[in-house]
């Protein structure tokens, strides 16, 4: 079992967190007591991002991306991960690797010029009685014709005001099934300014300042068979084939935030003084600081472990749940401590901590909760002994 980074790894690992340390870390203070990241900032620094290589990496070669493998991919997710997440998430985009999908003429209207940083999408899936049971959204596209009409509400839209179209799962049919009724799903590129199609603003959130969502709503909003991604009823094979890295990288990202927080820690423990030594030599402050090394690098190894599974294409479900539940309950626990460690100070905005552990919060929830995470990886323990 190799561990050592080849030189190309290391190259993207030194050169994001050049990036991230030079032209975003800048500008988080503003962020963070705006509430904003200016348009005028975004499109700067989202220019920086696309001269600097650095946009669309996830993308492969063919059609225009940087082509990371997975393992190369997390590193460089770990390192945008050590600044804000509006920062990272809309300067440095990577666009959703569902619109591999795009067929024909699809291409060229949505996948090529989101790789290319001309057009920008967003995710709508979540619905306000249907998170994590996708099965259960309401929206719904009942054909009519050759079209489809679109009715229904999705919420926590992320990335909305700055999208030019959004990937939609609807509800086009049901099935039966041993267990009942089940809706069919299927997804479809609606560009914005579509009639019937209105975005509203969402709602506030304690983490992630700067970071919004958004509410999208669809009355009898018309959209032609060609806006279909993938087939109709599908809706499910298309997003699992490419949903399931996007637990990873949110793992990825919980690291590098849990180390920024763990070197701060590390720092202070030195530092600080009482008592006439540093804080650093009492077991309280030195044992929390060993417990936090160890979960960042339980964490860090099972994240690894997924993405060399991903990139030999041998990785499950549940591979992708282990490494998400650990990495975001880690970072929950790391930010934590190292708030503790910091006293007083670590709440104080001058620091990073505060926002940190502010943010550390919604980790546990979206992209599936630590619930779902852990009912996935028991499913998989159980099912093939006959649970």
């Amino acid at each position: 079992m190799d561990f050592a980074l080849t030189e190309e790894q290391q190259l993207i690992i030194s050169t994001t967190r050049a990036f991230v340390r030079q032209e975003l870390a800048p500008h988080e203070r503003e962020v963070e007591d705006t509430g904003k990241l200016r348009e005028d900032l975004w499109r700067e620094l989202k220019a920086k991002a696309i001269s600097a290589g650095l946009y669309a990496a996830n993308m492969p070669t063919e059609v225009g991306g940087a082509g990371l493998d997975a393992v190369s991919w997390v590193l460089y997710e770990k390192e945008l991960g050590r600044t804000s997440y509006v920062l990272h998430s809309a300067c440095v985009a990577r666009p959703s690797n569902i619109l591999l999908a795009c067929e024909g003429a699809q291409r060229e209207r949505y996948l090529l010029p989101a790789v290319r940083g001309e057009r920008s999408e967003c995710l709508a899936m979540s619905e306000p009685q249907a998170g994590s049971d996708l099965r259960g959204m309401k929206t719904s596209a009942r054909q009519v014709g050759g079209d489809f009409v679109v009715n229904g509400t999705k919420h926590f839209i992320s990335h909305a005001e700055h999208a030019d179209f959004v990937i939609l799962f609807a509800a086009t049919g049901e099935e039966d099934t041993p267990r009942g009724k089940r809706r069919l799903i299927s997804a479809f590129l609606v560009d914005m300014g579509t009639p019937g199609f209105e975005v509203r603003p969402g709602y506030q959130n304690v983490s992630h300042r700067g970071y919004t969502n958004s509410i999208l709503q669809f009355t009898d909003c018309r959209l032609p068979k060609a806006a279909v991604l993938g087939q109709v009823h599908q809706g499910f094979e298309v997003a699992n084939t490419w949903l399931g890295a996007t637990r990873l990288q949110v793992a990825a990202n919980c690291l590098g935030r849990a180390e920024r927080a763990f070197e701060c820690a590390k720092q202070w423990a030195v530092d600080r003084q009482q008592f006439g030594q540093q804080i650093g030599k009492f077991q309280g402050v030195s044992f929390k600081l060993a417990d936090m090394a160890v979960e960042l690098r339980a964490a860090e190894l099972l994240t690894l472990e997924a993405a060399w599974k991903l990139q030999q294409k041998i990785a499950t479900d549940a591979d992708m749940a282990i490494a998400k539940l650990k990495a975001t309950e880690m970072l929950a626990m790391v930010a934590d401590e190292a708030l503790q460690i910091h006293g007083g100070m670590g709440l104080m905005t001058e620091m990073p901590l505060e926002r940190i552990w502010r943010d550390a919060r919604i980790e546990r929830i979206w992209d599936g909760t630590s619930e779902v995470q852990r009912h996935i990886i028991s499913r998989a323990l159980l099912r093939p002994l006959g649970g």
